[in-house]
């Protein structure tokens, strides 16, 4: 009887959606239509489990789950002992010191003898033991940034994602300390079953976040301009070179990194490249 990988997802909240599009776009059937907390995938050996994403470390770190979706920046306060298997690319943010904009705050220095709010005193209490700053920590639960304007703290240490409740709540970041996104974590004890499941599943996910990091380009050129352009467009050995029905024109078919997109498309057009057609890629298998 072949075994399954069961999973541990945040039930509801910021990586909710994040976790449910990967599986699906990984081609794992998951419906949970009646709120379901166990859920079977109904095309892939894989159980899911949804639960409140504070308690997904400390059920992979206990062998309840094998794996888990959860951000860094939950996992690294939990202190639980767990692998991080594949950082997934999405719900990306950073925990950040702030402090309100027309304050007497300019540095982290500046935080000796003042109060911070925050959801997450383990790694802030770390963070000021390294910095050997002097501080009180109020830990409170939510609804960290309206904390100075109550008087409640100087400044707050919270999650930050585009800036906007920072703005509306007039304060600014004087410190990030730690860069966070959603991670695949795993306990140490998988069966040789479970891992061969883990490696189908890190397959696949793989497989989606090198098309999302990657765009597939056609483009036009005459055929004394190729070697300039092939230069610009390794792709992923190398370009494929077609024939155009117009005499001394060749098609010409390449991958281009998201990273590079702007800069290389740019340069394509100097090197004499016409007709450029940009197409999100769906999977990439190298």
């Amino acid at each position: 009887m072949q075994e399954t990988l069961r999973i541990a997802v945040q039930k509801s909240g910021r990586l909710y959606e994040g976790s449910m599009k990967l599986l699906k776009e990984c081609g794992v059937e998951v419906s949970n239509g009646n709120n379901q907390l166990r859920v079977q995938a109904a095309n892939f050996p894989l159980e899911v489990y949804f639960l409140r994403d504070d308690d997904i470390p400390e059920y992979v770190q206990d062998a309840v789950a094998d794996i888990g979706f959860v951000g860094e920046n939950v996992l690294v306060e939990s202190g639980k002992q767990t692998d991080i298997v594949e950082k997934l690319g999405f719900g990306k943010c950073r925990l950040s010191i702030a402090v309100p904009k027309n304050g007497n705050i300019a540095d982290i220095q500046s935080l000796n003898g003042k109060r911070i709010a925050t959801s997450y005193p383990g790694i802030l209490r770390s963070f000021l033991q390294q910095n050997q700053i002097s501080a009180s920590i109020h830990e409170i639960s939510g609804s960290v940034e309206i904390a100075p304007r109550i008087g409640l703290a100087d400044a707050i240490c919270d999650l930050v994602s585009s800036g906007s409740t920072l703005f509306t709540n007039e304060l600014k970041e004087i410190e990030t300390i730690l860069y966070s996104e959603a991670v695949m974590i795993s306990h140490q004890q998988l069966s040789s079953g479970k891992r061969l499941i883990l490696e189908s599943l890190l397959f696949r996910i793989r497989s989606v976040k090198k098309a999302k990091n990657n765009k597939y380009v056609l483009l036009n050129a005459p055929n004394e301009k190729l070697k300039d352009i092939f230069a610009l467009l390794p792709g992923i050995k190398s370009p494929t070179v077609l024939p155009l029905a117009a005499s001394g024109w060749s098609s010409v078919h390449s991958v281009i990194s998201e990273d590079d997109f702007w800069s290389r498309i740019e340069s394509l057009k100097a090197a004499g490249a016409e007709g450029i057609l940009i197409i999100p890629i769906e999977k990439m298998i190298a």
